[in-house]
């Protein structure tokens, strides 16, 4: 293949001096089927089906810092020694098999926490449905019925910032690859950047700079504890689509800020800081915030939201628009949704040997023999 003619989104990238494959990334995707925190079968059946996607790297589901930070009680979580236990039986059989490199999305759920699993309804816990007390950094519930949050005290900042710093140790220790923060979609550090929920009136509160401040610190915190040779990210949630709520141009600013501080990457998505929003739904629509922000930062950025054909995705990393594509809904309905990508771009991707009968035409190098199936 000419370097004309050859796809982007297979061309090989280095974040942090590690080497991606692709620019393929399956999008963290909360799964509501932990135990107390802790992963299950489940999610041995789930990533080990995106571990082999074609994706070049796999980031794990939202993954708690502390019990009060679960949005349900089905969020995995990594806050405690069993915790740790269960999801390291989980990727050792992910990474014998598997071929992505794996990522882990460190988080805390806020005031949107001590919620029903979607199935359930997703409303806040009712009171027989054992719910537990919710934080934010104003007592604002997150819509009518939710939970009147508890507004962070002197030792909410440092128990939760210490929180984070554990949970990333613990991270370190099962060997991820890369993390990234969840600042987005209404979860705490989001809450406390957007002006729609964080009314506080001291140094963590009011203008860019004192919202911004408690994210900066957990971030700053992380760093110092994360291996400067794995990327770590942090999730930008780049609008609120609300009047009066964070904006794009807010999230360039605190974008150029982590850059400085050793972010590797700005995972760019939209919403979720309250009901109501109105968000143009259409393929692609939150990568125009991606693109701003790699080009006013000029740092690398994920794209996601509606990214679902190939030629749609070759596009947004070839045109420049991002650097990494991350698929969701599109992997789930179609698990080998990069294998297809490769037909389709002329791309290479690693490909399970068990599997080569299927299509050998994407498995650099392989030359099947139909005569040696004769046991099928």
């Amino acid at each position: 293949m000419s370097s004309q003619t050859a796809s982007k989104l297979f061309s090989p990238t280095d974040l942090a001096g590690r080497t991606f494959a692709n620019r393929i990334v399956v999008s963290p995707m909360c799964q509501y089927s932990a135990e107390n925190g802790n992963a299950t079968d489940w999610h041995l059946m789930h990533l080990g089906m995106l571990a082999n996607s074609g994706a070049s790297l796999l980031i794990l589901e939202a993954t708690a810092v502390e019990a009060a930070g679960r949005i349900t009680h089905g969020d995995l979580g990594l806050y405690n020694d069993e915790n740790e236990a269960a999801l390291a039986r989980v990727l050792s059989s992910v990474r014998r098999y598997g071929n992505a490199q794996l990522g882990i999305q460190i988080a805390h759920a806020g005031r949107k926490a001590s919620a029903q699993r979607p199935w359930e309804g997703g409303r806040a816990l009712r009171p027989d449905q054992d719910p537990w007390t919710t934080y934010a950094p104003s007592a604002i519930p997150f819509a009518e019925d939710w939970h009147t949050p508890q507004a962070f005290a002197a030792q909410d900042f440092e128990r939760v910032r210490n929180a984070f710093v554990a949970t990333a140790q613990r991270a370190v220790r099962l060997g991820f690859d890369a993390a990234e923060l969840h600042g987005a979609h209404g979860y705490l550090l989001h809450a406390f950047l957007s002006p729609l929920s964080n009314q506080r009136t001291d140094g963590y509160g009011g203008d860019f700079e004192g919202r911004t401040r408690f994210p900066l610190e957990v971030f700053d915190a992380v760093r110092a504890v994360w291996p400067t040779d794995r990327p770590l990210g942090f999730r930008l949630s780049a609008s609120d689509w609300i009047e009066g709520g964070w904006t794009i141009e807010e999230s360039v600013a605190l974008a150029k800020i982590l850059k400085q501080r050793g972010c590797d990457f700005i995972d760019a998505s939209s919403g979720g800081i309250a009901l109501g929003a109105k968000i143009p739904l259409t393929p692609g629509y939150q990568v125009p915030f991606a693109a701003q922000i790699r080009r006013e930062a000029e740092m690398p950025v994920m794209a996601v939201g509606l990214i679902v054909d190939p030629k749609q995705a070759e596009r947004i990393v070839s045109e420049g628009e991002a650097d990494f594509v991350a698929l969701a809904r599109a992997l789930l309905d179609e698990p080998h949704w990069g294998w297809r990508a490769a037909r389709e771009l002329g791309g290479e991707i690693a490909y399970p040997p068990q599997y080569a009968r299927a299509a050998p035409e994407v498995w650099p190098g392989h030359k099947f023999q139909e005569e040696s199936s004769v046991m099928d």
